[in-house]
């Protein structure tokens, strides 16, 4: 038999970690002296210390291993759990490697430019939501309010209840910039059920992957948050997948101040 501090010198396991792991229930003496209290491990302990130490490098948590060696001499419960950890650390690695080319184009556009934390661009999933939508072609963008007119007009003696998150955004369907007669829809997203009335549609819109970047201050900032969406999406390995769309988190029916206005800049996108 030999003491603590004998098998921390064979194991290289720290006394504090020994008696931690005695706490545990992960690797508890051979034997306690019942007057000095000094532990007692055996020789034939040292193959669990390795096996603890293989399974500490593999990302194994203290606690999944207590559970791992009970089952440890089951090939088919010990392959269970290697599956499982080698499916977290192929997902780790997946999301390393996406945070590694997000850094590195980062820093490729701040060696360009100067630019590239101007406007912080995110993917993220635009949850489904059920929406109130009026769609029109309107003689410029500078005229979008008349849209929220009607769905407002139209909605109120429905006593509509918003949407949680509410989300209150519009989406350019021509795809490109015109200088007149823009095809925009505007959408606010609700809770229930209702029926259309004459300009306002009820639908529900699907999830979407989107590249986006919040900027605050006037809309004539959006070209440049236009631009480094697009230098984003162009940069990280991703492809444009749909319209472009605007989500206002604090709009001109909130603040009649432009420098107050919150914006969100959205692309639909998918992996190239």
């Amino acid at each position: 038999m030999l003491k603590i501090g004998d098998f921390s010198k064979l194991s290289r396991i720290s006394i504090r970690m020994l008696r931690h792991y005695n706490e545990i229930g992960l690797l508890v003496p051979k034997s306690t002296d019942s007057f000095t209290g000094y532990r007692f491990y055996s020789e034939d302990q040292l193959p669990v210390v390795g096996r603890i130490n293989a399974l500490k490098d593999m990302g194994f948590s203290l606690t999944t291993i207590v559970e791992i060696l009970k089952s440890y001499d089951d090939p088919q419960a010990l392959a269970g759990f290697l599956a499982v950890k080698q499916s977290e650390v192929q997902a780790e690695a997946k999301e390393a490697e996406r945070r590694l080319l997000l850094l590195d184009t980062a820093i490729k556009r701040l060696r360009k430019d100067g630019t590239v934390m101007s406007y912080n661009v995110t993917l993220k999933e635009l949850p489904e939501r059920y929406v109130a939508s009026v769609r029109k072609v309107i003689p410029s963008y500078q005229q979008e309010g008349m849209l929220w007119g009607i769905l407002m007009q139209e909605t109120a003696p429905l006593e509509m209840q918003d949407g949680d998150p509410c989300y209150t955004l519009a989406i350019f369907h021509d795809g490109e910039f015109k200088e007149s007669n823009v095809d925009v829809e505007v959408q606010k997203s609700v809770r229930g059920s209702y029926k259309n009335t004459e300009n306002v549609v009820f639908k529900t819109e699907p999830p979407v992957l989107i590249a986006s970047a919040t900027y605050k201050g006037s809309y004539e900032k959006v070209d440049a948050v236009n631009e480094a969406v697009a230098n984003w999406v162009n940069d990280n390995g991703y492809d444009f997948n749909g319209l472009s769309f605007n989500i206002y988190h604090v709009s001109p029916h909130e603040t009649q101040n432009p420098d107050e206005y919150v914006t969100e800049v959205c692309y639909p996108v998918k992996k190239k």
